[in-house]
């Protein structure tokens, strides 16, 4: 992916916000329509996460997780809560952000932060979270804000914390989506960008049982 021009690049985030102002805070919105997928990402999520939680030496603790792009909380809702004590959401859509407080219901009292922000401008508190989850949401920005981002939550982990990328992965190359102005990198080009960041990734794994006709997913843990 060719570094923006400047003026391109602030269209390729505007254009973006604009999208995802006009979709439903619905979970078949936040899911591009495949609705029917939430509960096999959610049981693959799990899967992946409990592989590192526990109390034990080299052990993520099951403290903060940081929610990055959640739009209403299906994340949240579902798999972090669930297993942390405590959860904040990102999200540059603030109607989704306000749907998430009610969407969450009783557990959403273990929310201590709505952020509404770009993740290019988010900057996570230094050593808060255990768990920094970006799922779906790399795509929206450029390969230099996503080092920069993840640079950042680099800082933001606690001991033992870990960085959590769940996102669809091209065949080859960058595939631009002009419809909701976002790119799908291919895995080659993800790994060298995370390399960027100074991280190294801890484990890999391909989602199984999606839909044939979207793309493959991949999820990577990052230290």
């Amino acid at each position: 992916m060719e570094d923006f021009p400047t003026e391109d690049e602030g269209a390729f985030y505007s254009k973006a916000e604009h999208y995802w102002k006009e979709v439903p805070p619905t979970v078949d919105g936040m899911l591009g329509g495949y609705g029917s997928i939430s509960s096999i990402d959610i049981s693959g999520s799990k899967k992946f996460l409990q592989k590192f939680l526990g109390e034990g030496k080299g052990k993520t603790r099951p403290g903060c997780a940081l929610d990055c792009g959640a739009g209403i909380g299906r994340i949240t809702k579902r798999l972090l809560l669930p297993l942390f004590r405590t959860v904040d959401l990102v999200d540059v859509t603030h109607e989704f952000l306000e749907k998430a407080r009610s969407y969450l219901g009783e557990e959403g009292k273990r929310v201590e932060n709505y952020f509404c922000c770009g993740l290019q401008d988010f900057q996570p508190q230094p050593e808060r979270y255990d768990i920094i989850w970006i799922q779906w949401v790399i795509g929206h920005l450029t390969d230099d804000h996503l080092v920069e981002f993840l640079r950042r939550c680099r800082g933001a982990l606690r001991p033992e914390g870990l960085i959590v990328i769940k996102d669809n992965v091209a065949y080859e190359g960058v595939v631009p989506d002009e419809v909701d102005s976002s790119v799908c990198r291919d895995l080659q080009i993800l790994h060298r960008l995370v390399a960027r960041a100074g991280l190294v990734i801890v484990h890999e794994e391909q989602q199984q049982n999606f839909p044939e006709e979207i793309y493959q997913v991949h999820t990577l843990a990052l230290r």
